[in-house]
């Protein structure tokens, strides 16, 4: 709350974690929202009605109520009891002791068992033949930091053969989360995982974590210091494709990775393999500034300006300079067969809601963006 950052973590006394949810949920002021970000995902998708959503993941009797008619779930993952997540969410300026808030967001815990063991993976797999998707959507992995190691190890090497049992040739997409594990999260990128997704969401918290965990560039900051630097972010995301991504002599699926964080988002593609960058980059970027101040079209009035109006590309070879131009925001830089398309942000100055807002960036970037088909 200090530094105004997005952070969610494992609540395991299981008793005190029930007698908080039960006590918040019978609050008369109690919201009950969709939660989990595969379920937000999917409710994002869902506001086009010509889509047609399979959500599998532990669904109990309250969340299935509040899911949009477009999403499916499959019977195997009804269950009789909801799993909840806890939210907790402050305005800019908001104090607690001697902690000020620069800015809105959210932390979230949880005592959330099934999630964590990824125990609807096979079901979702299994379901995927009769569905004939478009896109397959992951997440949750950060939930296993509930898990001891040894269960962590075997399930992770399960993920990673679940995933290569989708069908070659459908884009999956993997949504990182806020992690405190650095083996949970090297084992995430070193043991297949990255290789095995074509696509990546996170943000800088994530971002940065996952370069330390697995000694990337600017590994030794030990958090950014206001608006991540958009340099050293472009280094890190070229880090990720260069050593993990598709190449020539890389048998990878990784081809895109979608960043965002309060100011900006980055989306950073392997050439060849996908279109539409500009639209995809700058339509979550607007949903950023709707969602947040619940409202259906950006209100000039409750946004505003903050990402930097120029920056250097890279900070660890020679990049260029660029500065933003008013009239066409979305900027695009080159790098060894890498192309980033960097916009601003109009940021929701008094915010109803943050959570689930980078599930949201990410569902509309991949909705807009275009999957080049493999030769």
């Amino acid at each position: 709350m200090g530094k105004g950052a997005a952070a969610e973590r494992f609540f395991s006394d299981k008793e005190a974690f029930h007698d908080i949810a039960q006590i918040a949920s019978e609050l008369p002021g109690a919201q009950h929202y969709v939660g989990g970000n595969a379920a937000l995902i999917g409710q994002k998708f869902a506001t086009n009605s010509d889509l047609k959503i399979l959500l599998c993941g532990p669904v109990g009797p309250k969340l299935h109520e509040l899911l949009d008619d477009n999403v499916f779930v499959p019977p195997e993952s009804l269950q009789e009891a909801d799993e909840f997540h806890l939210i907790l969410e402050y305005q800019a300026g908001e104090e607690w002791g001697r902690l000020k808030a620069p800015h809105a967001n959210r932390f979230i815990f949880s005592h959330d068992l099934s999630n964590g063991a990824m125990n609807m993976l096979e079901v979702f797999v299994s379901s995927l033949e009769e569905f004939q998707p478009d896109l397959v959507v992951l997440s949750g992995l950060h939930m296993m930091e509930g898990q001891s190691k040894e269960l962590q190890r075997k399930r992770l090497l399960e993920v990673v053969t679940s995933i290569s049992d989708i069908p070659t040739g459908i884009p999956v997409h993997l949504e990182l989360a806020s992690m405190t594990n650095k083996e949970l999260m090297r084992s995430i990128v070193h043991q297949q995982v990255f290789p095995a997704v074509t696509s990546l969401g996170l943000n800088e918290q994530e971002l940065l974590f996952l370069s330390q965990a697995a000694s990337g560039p600017h590994s030794s900051l030990s958090s950014w210091n206001g608006v991540p630097d958009v340099g050293m972010v472009s280094d890190i995301l070229f880090w990720i494709l260069k050593e993990h991504g598709r190449s020539k002599s890389r048998a990878s699926d990784l081809t895109r990775i979608h960043f965002h964080t309060l100011v900006y988002h980055i989306l950073a593609t392997v050439d060849g393999h996908w279109a539409n960058q500009l639209a995809a980059v700058a339509a979550g970027a607007r949903v950023a500034g709707t969602q947040a101040c619940a409202t259906e079209a950006i209100d000039a009035n409750r946004v505003s300006l903050q990402a930097p109006h120029e920056f250097m590309t890279s900070h660890s070879e020679v990049g260029s300079r660029i500065v933003i131009n008013p009239n066409e925001p979305v900027a695009e830089w080159h790098r060894e067969g890498i192309s980033f398309h960097f916009t601003p942000v109009l940021v929701c100055k008094d915010p109803i809601r943050t959570v689930g807002l980078g599930d949201a960036i990410s569902a509309e970037g991949l909705f807009y963006s275009e999957v080049r088909p493999h030769s």
